[in-house]
């Protein structure tokens, strides 16, 4: 098949970056590419991706402010372009579109079998309408205008996990099929285990650092971050008053972090919201290193209670610090194997195969 990849605008896909769906969508097309199809990646200028095919599309500076804050607590509400220069949403919005507009007039004149698309963005759901493709939901209906672009079109949807699934059904979109992210095997080998609990990716509100930095303290841990802030001013007020307790490193290329992982003694996911998956979860379990966190959103799916972490009541920092505790003990090749069982690239990137091989023939239960 001829596929392309359409993935979220908002930055450039890296090496080294932030972004779990620009992570998960290199690792799939590159697999794909593996598996024979003919695969192109249609994303932001700037990017890089050895070993793929890049179609790389003008976008205005102005899209980094679309970027989507969701909601730490509950509510189901995000802030789109909280970021924005003032006044400046009509101009952001149009930013937006228009890359968007380049990226799939791109894929129309190169030809698809089908598109697996990957932004989380109104724009790309509507302006794909007439094309084969398959729109894969990374974040729970917590954008307005993407629930609506979702809830109207007459193209194939997928999430990421049960639990997103059901938040979708709960806002009135019907999404007939859970694609669940995988993560290369990271062959860590069986390095010393360091008294560090790690927190990666991107630092905002909903993940919780500054509640990660305080309980990894309390647990006689050095919290070590790996990322890079999201949202600004909250890094800002919570996080960065507590720098000088933590070791900070900006984000790293995966191969480094998953080392990086291997060496910890846990994975810290003190989540503030309903987590959709939870890629640095997977990764950390993959690559031997025990992850602990809050019970919620998609994490009971992701982490294996008791084997390869352990899960506690959200925002109960006192069991967090002993559930930290008793991860220590747990065994470390456990967690990995459990991880090569339930969490594989290969796994997942079949089950894209197959979505992609119907939604580009036309068949399949909900699917056009």
């Amino acid at each position: 098949m001829r596929i392309a990849c359409l993935a979220p605008l908002i930055a450039p896909v890296l090496p080294a970056g932030p972004y779990g769906p620009h992570a998960f969508l290199v690792d799939l097309a590159r697999s794909l590419a593996g598996r024979g199809h003919e695969v192109v990646v249609y994303c932001a200028e700037g990017s890089r991706a050895p070993g793929l095919e890049l179609r790389r599309i003008r976008v205005d500076p102005l899209v980094a402010g679309s970027r989507v804050l969701p909601p730490a607590g509950a509510a189901m509400a995000s802030v789109r372009g909280a970021e924005a220069p003032a006044g400046g949403s009509e101009a952001v919005a149009a930013a937006v579109r228009a890359a968007f507009e380049g990226a799939v007039d791109a894929i129309r004149r190169d030809g698809a079998d089908v598109v697996s698309q990957h932004a989380f963005d109104a724009e790309a759901i509507e302006l794909a309408e007439d094309l084969p493709v398959l729109h894969t939901l990374h974040l729970p209906p917590i954008e307005p205008s993407v629930v609506a672009a979702a809830r109207t079109t007459r193209a194939a949807l997928a999430t990421v996990s049960e639990r997103c699934r059901r938040d979708w059904e709960g806002a009135g979109v019907a999404v007939p099929r859970v694609l669940r992210d995988g993560v290369p095997d990271s062959h860590p080998g069986r390095p010393a285990v360091e008294p560090v609990a790690l927190m990666a990716g991107r630092f905002s509100p909903e993940k919780g650092t500054a509640a990660g930095i305080r309980v990894a303290l309390r647990a006689g841990l050095l919290p070590r971050l790996v990322g890079e802030p999201y949202d600004q001013a909250y890094f800002r007020g919570e996080v960065a008053p507590l720098l000088g307790l933590v070791d900070f490193i900006p984000t790293v290329a995966r191969p480094e972090l998953w080392r990086l992982m291997a060496r910890a003694t846990v994975t810290l996911l003190p989540i503030a919201w309903e987590e959709p998956f939870g890629l640095v979860a997977a990764e950390a379990q993959m690559a031997g290193c025990p992850v602990v966190g809050y019970r919620r959103g998609a994490l009971p799916e992701i982490v294996e209670e008791g084997v390869s972490g352990l899960l506690v009541e959200p925002d109960d920092e006192d069991a967090l610090v002993a559930a930290m505790e008793i991860a220590r003990r747990l065994d470390r090749g456990r967690v990995r194997a459990s991880a090569r069982r339930r969490l594989g690239l290969e796994t997942a990137v079949a089950a894209y195969e197959r979505a992609l091989t119907e939604v580009g023939r036309g068949t399949g239960e909900g699917f056009p």
